[in-house]
Parts: structure tokens; sequence; C-alpha cells
């Protein structure tokens, strides 16, 4: 899939990780559009958890599948537990 190009219209077509990389590479389009966006909900104070070390490692392994830090990932994985047992 072709990156997008001064004067082309961007898509909504997610980009592998690679495309995302070799597009932000570029400094032309390192620069911020728009206003700033906050989050619109604030985090609560950290809350410290152990994971056995293989538990951690294959946590680690799947947030970087999905191009995501380990909070993010674990953030979205207990949202998903709530949800469905709700």
């Amino acid at each position: 899939m072709p990156l997008p190009t001064e004067g082309t219209v961007m898509t909504t077509d997610p980009l592998s990780p690679e495309q995302e990389y070799d597009f932000y590479a570029q400094p032309e389009n390192q620069e911020p559009q728009g206003p700033p966006r906050r989050r619109t909900k604030r985090l609560t104070a950290p809350i410290p958890v152990r994971f056995p070390p293989e538990l951690l490692d294959e946590i680690k392994k799947r947030a970087e599948a999905d191009d995501r830090s380990v909070s993010a990932w674990i953030r979205r994985a207990v949202e998903h537990e709530i949800t469905r047992s709700a």
C-alpha cells in the first residue's frame, strides 16, 4: 500500500507498524496537525501489580503485537473483561 504524499487524500486503512515507521520517519510527517487533543478522562494514581515472569513476558509480546504499551494493553484487557462480564 503506498503511503500518502502531499496533496493526496488520507485513507482510514490501517498501516502496518513498518509503514507507520516509514511514514513518520519523514520530517514533513512529524508536524502536529490541528489543535492538541487531551484525554477525556484522567487516569487515577498508579496501582502496582506484579505478574509471574512468564506471564509478564506473554503480556509484553501481546502488547508489542498490538503496538501498545504494556500499561495500555493491560488497561484494555481489564476493560474488555469488565464489559464481557457485565
